[in-house]
């Protein structure tokens, strides 16, 4: 392990649930700042645009011979 001699410094009562800590609370910022920086991100939550897209035009068909 590499970090074995911390845990002669540190309890690993209270080391362990201190670095899982730091990590939900980074991740959670992480998260916050790219909803809070970003339009494309809320955008994409709510469904996607809210305008309607353009109708596609039918194909033309072969004329019919008589």
């Amino acid at each position: 392990m590499i970090y074995g001699k911390m845990w002669t410094v540190v309890k690993p009562t209270v080391g362990i649930p201190l670095m899982i800590g730091a990590v939900a609370v980074g991740s959670f910022s992480v998260h916050y700042a790219i909803l809070t920086h970003t339009t494309w991100v809320s955008a994409f939550l709510e469904g996607g645009a809210k305008t309607a897209t353009a109708a596609v035009a039918p194909a033309p068909t072969a004329p019919v011979k008589k």
